[in-house]
């Protein structure tokens, strides 16, 4: 018998009160629907491509078949497999601001024998080059990668050929920059991908770090219907504010600083790299060792409760203060105020906060620590808030007449700050709007069509704060009533600085962990990641000399941490769990 239209409503809303009901008590999302492998191709057509394809303003300029073998790619000792390799752009136009030509400039390898995906790869720092399409699958120097595993791989400069900031002039080239040009690129190469193998891909992927990551979050929001799986490494998806938090340090940096820059256009203005030295660094990062390795069950030179550290360790004091001179072994009374200041976060003159605070680990002591803190922070930084994160931007002539440590100087967190927000009848989109998700904690779109996310982050990123990262995630969670680990999940990697390097095991595939989270419905509850000794593929020199070479630890999901389980060979992941 059929049931009655009551019967029906009666059942339709048993259900949906059920759903409700397990959704509030952190319940899964059971209903959440799961999407099918991608099937094989094969490459039917390359070097008439330019002749095939019917791309709207779109050229390709150049497609030509790539033997096996014949594409090098630093630490991957497979080889790359036979592919066609297409170059071309899209949306060349001049501007009406600066007079200059602008295109979205672009890249693919098709293997011939393909997997029936395609991979977008979100390039970082200001892009401005069309780097090799390969497709990274994240971690410190990957054994493989996209287009080794069989992906058809795009990459792209973003909308302009230049690694300057001086592009940021053009509103639409921040606006290509920010997110339009993924809006433009994504319906092309799938278009092209269609034209090559008969087919449009089955699964699209789209990942990177730092910038890339930046761009995979905004994506993940943005073209949700575009992407299936999405990889976003050290999400820099608050990069404005990180930017002049960078600004903001050298100004901290330069209120200790013991010597002045001798020569050049900063000659007398301090010298901030001798504000904490390279050895104090390190003095540092041992402390917060010694101080918190345990806190996770094993004393082994990973401090794998990061949240639980920033409780136990307290710079004032758990560094020695210097009673005489500085000379590696303790920090003046200075120097701890300026760093405790810095992991704290900016803030403005009304004790707001500005960005984020940092983690204090272990990894403070790695080089990327310092190119960051005493490097980028006087060259990137300032050039891309003074002409891309800021409006109206600064000029070039203007820009160039000063130097990037006086730009640094002179930002004023109170008024200069505010610019990011701004508008005007030129720059009609604010930084602020176009660089970051419209709602970074609304990815219905994306987890309500089975798509899945993957972020991994540095516990010790000096550029874009991990502690920012988790206290999205955490939002993310109580926006879905505790239920995100459906469709999204975070993996903070102990140690590790900005994308790779330091005391970290750094070396670590996301992407097929995505694959099968995404086609097969194994959701990742832990990575397994190595560290990379004494013959690996890229030896991360920054490798304590009590680890072993090989060893590997479980990258736990968040808000897990890695913990011994009391036996087993410390030097592996088996003997550890998820807790």
């Amino acid at each position: 018998m059929r049931p009655t239209v009551h019967q029906q409503l009666a059942r339709t809303a048993f259900v949906a009160t059920t759903a409700t009901f397990l959704a509030a008590c952190g319940g899964s999302d059971y209903y959440l629907p799961q999407l099918s492998a991608a099937t094989p191709g094969t490459l039917i057509s390359c070097t008439d491509l330019a002749n095939k394809a019917a791309l709207t303003n779109t050229t390709i300029s150049s497609a030509t078949l790539v033997a096996a073998g014949g594409l090098a790619v630093t630490g991957v000792t497979t080889p790359m497999p036979e592919h066609c390799l297409v170059k071309g752009e899209m949306n060349r136009r001049t501007s009406t601001v600066d007079g200059k030509t602008y295109a979205i400039g672009f890249e693919m390898r098709l293997p011939t024998a393909w997997n029936g995906r395609y991979f977008y790869q979100a390039n970082g720092g200001i892009d401005g080059s069309v780097v090799t399409a390969t497709g990274p699958n994240s971690g410190g120097a990957p054994e493989t990668n996209a287009l080794q595993m069989g992906f058809a791989v795009l990459s792209s400069d973003a909308g302009h050929s230049s690694p300057t900031p001086f592009w940021g002039v053009d509103p639409q080239a921040r606006l290509d920059y920010g997110y339009q040009a993924v809006g433009s690129l994504t319906p092309m190469a799938k278009a092209l991908i269609k034209t090559a193998y008969g087919k449009a891909p089955d699964r699209s992927y789209f990942g990177g770090c730092s910038n890339g990551g930046r761009h995979a979050l905004v994506a993940a929001a943005r073209y949700s219907d575009q992407y299936d799986g999405i990889l976003a490494g050290a999400p820099g998806f608050h990069l404005p504010k990180a930017a002049t938090a960078q600004l903001w340090k050298v100004q901290q940096y330069a209120s200790i600083a013991t010597s002045t820059v001798a020569t050049g256009a900063d000659a007398g203005l301090p010298d901030i790299t001798s504000a904490v030295s390279s050895a104090e660094f390190k003095l540092v990062g041992s402390q917060i060792t010694t101080k918190c390795d345990a806190l996770d069950g094993l004393t082994d030179g990973i401090v794998s409760d990061v949240k639980a550290c920033q409780t136990a360790f307290n710079i004032q004091t758990d560094v020695p203060t210097c009673t005489g001179a500085r000379d590696g072994t303790c920090l003046t009374s200075a120097q701890k105020n300026v760093l405790a200041n810095i992991y704290a976060g900016p803030k403005n003159s009304k004790n707001e906060a500005l960005y984020a605070n940092f983690y204090a680990d272990p990894g403070i002591a790695g080089v990327n620590h310092t190119v960051w803190h005493y490097g980028n922070s006087l060259t990137r930084d300032p050039g891309a808030v003074a002409f891309i994160f800021t409006s109206p931007p600064s000029t070039q002539a203007a820009f160039e007449a000063s130097t990037g440590l006086k730009y640094a100087l002179a930002f004023n967190m109170e008024t200069d700050y505010t610019k990011m927000f701004a508008t005007d009848a030129t720059y009609k989109e604010s930084s602020w709007s176009f660089m970051t998700p419209p709602n970074e904690t609304d990815l219905s779109a994306l987890k309500n069509r089975g798509a899945k996310l993957l972020v991994y982050h540095g516990s010790a990123d000096p550029i874009f704060s991990a502690a920012d990262t988790a206290k999205w995630f955490d939002a993310l969670q109580t926006a879905n009533n505790g239920s995100s680990a459906d469709f999204a999940r975070y993996f903070v990697v102990p140690g590790m600085n900005h994308c790779s390097g330091g005391p970290a095991t750094d070396q670590f595939d996301s992407l097929t962990n995505l694959v099968n989270w995404v086609e097969k419905g194994q959701a990742p509850d832990a990575l397994v990641a190595k560290a990379r000794g004494t013959g690996a593929n890229v030896v991360n020199t920054e490798l304590p000399t009590t680890w072993t070479a090989a060893r590997t630890r479980p990258l736990c999901a968040y808000p897990k941490v890695a913990r011994y389980n009391g036996s087993g060979d410390v030097e592996s992941a088996a003997s550890f769990s998820c807790k």
